[in-house]
């Protein structure tokens, strides 16, 4: 699983990188509802980084619903996604194709070629299932 998370020079700060690709892992299904997550000092021993970098990332994810912490036993993928507010739901989509636009604006690529590729992808994936 450590394998799987990376750092970028990419500008974006760490704990948003950790958080959005522990998201994009859980969403692939390699980390399954109820699964253990390496605790936060394997991620920054790792990664080379802060511990307090995870920890930041880790409560973010908690706030969000995606892991569940439980005390002297660890961290683990949530069992089931967070209800959310629609409105909630709504900024957060937004604030989530805005970061994807400006990325791949930054990376050279057009957004609408971007968008494509991620329906082509979601459907080739909910067909494999």
């Amino acid at each position: 699983m450590l394998e799987r998370f990376h750092i970028e020079p990419s500008g974006v700060p760490i704990y948003i990188q950790i958080r959005d690709q522990v998201l994009r892992v859980i969403g692939a299904g390699l980390l399954k509802p109820g699964e253990q997550m390496p605790t936060m000092r394997q991620v920054a021993v790792a990664l080379r980084i802060d511990l307090n970098t995870v920890r930041h990332a880790y409560d973010a994810l908690a706030r969000m619903g995606a892991l569940t912490v439980r005390p002297a036993r660890g961290t683990f993928v949530a069992e089931h996604p967070p209800m959310l507010d629609l409105s909630v739901e709504a900024r957060r989509l937004d604030d989530l194709a805005h970061r994807t636009i400006a990325s791949a604006k930054a990376g050279g690529i057009d957004p609408a070629e971007l968008a494509q590729r991620i329906l082509a992808i979601s459907t080739s994936e909910e067909s494999d299932q």
